[in-house]
């Protein structure tokens, strides 16, 4: 969403993402919302990968799943709303960047005796890949912020 949308307080945006979680399929079918259920952590480890590839990156691989900065609970807040981050544009662009150069192959190479190892598999994590690039890609060329929540 644009920026300027977004209010910079937890319990605003814990209603926002509750509400956005209820239209969960609309919005993922507009592009305007991607979900990953239960193996976020694994991809993020996919993506980390890209450290052994490129020593020189400056790391937005972190961008992607964990990148943002966290939006402290307000006083009032319900402490059991999800941990929330707000990334900015210019981290959409940059994860974008890195989502639409980055070798998944290369990326698997380096993970997959792991990966594979824990039941994890090529093609599941090249969809969530494939969907992080369009929401991503869609994110940035519209100059938009992302917020992620994190339900446990």
């Amino acid at each position: 969403m644009a920026e300027s949308e977004i209010r910079d307080d937890h319990t605003w945006l814990a209603a926002f993402m509750s509400e956005a979680w209820e239209n969960d399929d609309a919005e993922y079918a507009a592009g305007i919302a991607h979900s990953i259920n239960k193996s976020w952590d694994a991809v993020h480890n996919l993506y980390a990968a890209a450290n052994a590839l490129y020593t020189d990156a400056d790391e937005p691989w972190n961008l992607a799943i964990y990148g943002g900065r966290p939006v402290p609970h307000s006083a009032d807040a319900d402490p059991s709303d999800p941990p929330l981050m707000l990334l900015e544009p210019s981290g959409v662009s940059q994860a974008a960047r890195f989502l639409t150069t980055v070798s998944f192959d290369e990326l698997w190479d380096v993970v997959d005796a792991r990966f594979s190892a824990l039941g994890w598999n090529k093609q599941e994590h090249l969809e969530h890949h494939r969907g992080l690039q369009e929401f991503y890609g869609q994110a940035a060329s519209a100059g938009h912020a992302v917020v992620k929540a994190v339900w446990a």
